[in-house]
């Protein structure tokens, strides 16, 4: 796993993966790619969907324990990540800078991976694996101490993950179902999106976009398979180790294109933020309880 060594002339990704969600899926596949991910990012031959930046040294650092599914340990979590702050009672210390965040969960049964576009602040309705829930109420918004005051219902990060999709897709092995979904499912793993998303966001406002650590929502989040085999864990960091090339190369053209001046939000968050969870067709439980 990486270590949080900063240097300005690398680009720092930092990693986190679920922990295990119940007797139902005792391994979760998205810790178990987790950790195996190398320190750097490995070099390879240019494309031809490669920026023509000058491609930086891309440190991976691992969050170094599974994050247990649990509402509050999230949403304590997050902000200590962003924040560059120790969390009380752990030896982790966040990198001082971090380019970009790739939040990783699962969902199944299915065998595509899908880059989630939306987060999504209301509608989490079900309980967490310790039974507890959210127990955010509409009289919260109105409250300056509720952690998402002021937050839209509904935000997209400022990576343009159609781009990074497609040159995803170009450097997959050619049976990967590689996707972008509109529909994070409203529990776990739509709430550490939407966290910090919500974070960087609140923070941004605060400094007035002046503090570079908020300027730019860089934050992604992949669905991948429930699937827990050796074989399909490892197939699962191959396909992360690409994702994460390409979402740096997006990132690296896009810096240059806009300059220092932050990006205008994408309007399809506003568009779908009252709209409800839609059901998956193929059974998808998107990392939920069999009440999903």
């Amino acid at each position: 796993m990486g270590s949080v060594v900063d240097s300005k002339d690398e680009f720092v990704v930092l990693v986190t993966g679920f922990d295990a969600f119940r007797g139902e899926y005792p391994q979760n596949p998205s810790w178990e790619i987790a950790k195996l991910l190398p320190e750097f990012l490995p070099a390879r031959p240019k494309t031809a969907l490669e920026t023509s930046q000058t491609a930086p040294r891309v440190r991976i650092v691992v969050y170094p324990e599974p994050i247990r599914v649990n509402y509050q340990v999230v949403r304590k979590l997050v902000p200590t990540l962003w924040d560059g702050q120790t969390q009380e009672g752990s030896a982790f210390k966040p990198p001082p800078r971090i380019d970009l965040v790739l939040h990783i969960g699962m969902a199944g049964p299915r065998i595509h991976y899908a880059l989630e576009k939306i987060g999504r602040r209301d509608g989490y309705a079900l309980p967490d694996v310790d039974d507890l829930y959210l127990g955010d109420s509409p009289q919260d918004r109105t409250d300056p101490a509720w952690p998402w005051f002021g937050v839209p219902a509904a935000l997209e990060s400022d990576i343009a993950l159609d781009s990074v999709l497609e040159r995803w897709r170009a450097t997959a092995p050619a049976d990967s179902d590689l996707r972008i979904s509109l529909d994070a499912g409203r529990y776990l793993c739509d709430f550490i999106y939407f966290s910090s998303l919500a974070h960087l966001y609140r923070k941004s406002k605060e400094t007035g976009g002046q503090d570079v650590r908020y300027r730019r929502s860089r934050v992604a989040f992949l669905h991948v398979p429930a699937a827990a085999s050796p074989e399909r864990v490892e197939a699962g960091r191959v396909l992360v180790v690409e994702l994460i090339r390409a979402l740096v190369d997006a990132e690296v053209e896009a810096r240059a294109a806009i300059g220092p001046a932050a990006q205008k939000k994408p309007a399809a968050a506003t568009e779908a933020a009252s709209a409800p969870a839609k059901k998956s067709s193929d059974g998808d439980k998107w990392y939920c309880s069999d009440d999903e």
